[in-house]
């Protein structure tokens, strides 16, 4: 079960996996069957078997739980700096108007935290911290609905042009000029 936020399994399922783990671990010691273990515990062989390994070469510590599997690369004082430097504007960061998008807020964050993070971990991370693509609310005011209509009444139907052909068709794909 994934985490609302996108971030993994829950703590409480975490040390759920984990506590099965350290069961395994246990009768690892005491010398049972890989497949014992399985039925007993209702999960795959291959995960005894691979749990067996780690046991073999890291002991009980070994199967203990690593943490979240994705850990944020942001901290929350980072993100907290950025968040600041967001509520400021893209104005205040040197980009021409008023829009943020995903390579600008990625800009200020190699600029301002001195991270390199690819454009798809910036979009994760501000969704993890309740950002959203947002929508204009008003209408540029260079925008004329009189000149949009004019132009789809106009200039796009000869642009569009037709999808029928003009001449007579054929019922043959591989030689259109057959009879």
């Amino acid at each position: 079960m994934r985490c609302p936020e996108g971030g993994g399994l829950t703590a409480e399922r975490r040390a759920f996996r984990e506590g099965i783990r350290l069961r395994a671990g246990r009768r690892f010691a005491a010398g049972e069957r890989t497949a014992v273990i399985a039925k007993d515990l209702r999960v795959s062989v291959r995960s005894v078997e691979r749990w067996r390994r780690a046991w073999r070469e890291g002991g009980l510590e070994a199967l203990r739980s690593a943490g979240p599997a994705n850990s944020p690369a942001v901290s929350d004082a980072q993100f907290a700096v950025l968040e600041e430097e967001l509520g400021k504007g893209p104005a205040a960061h040197g980009f021409g108007d008023e829009r943020w998008t995903l390579a600008r807020a990625q800009t200020v964050i190699r600029h301002q935290l001195r991270l390199s993070l690819s454009v798809a971990t910036v979009w994760r991370l501000l969704k993890r911290h309740g950002w959203s693509w947002q929508a204009p609310a008003r209408r540029a005011p260079e925008h004329d609905d009189h000149a949009v209509e004019l132009w789809k009444k106009e200039v796009w139907p000869p642009v569009k042009g037709s999808r029928r052909r003009v001449g007579a068709g054929s019922s043959s794909r591989t030689r259109p000029a057959s009879p």
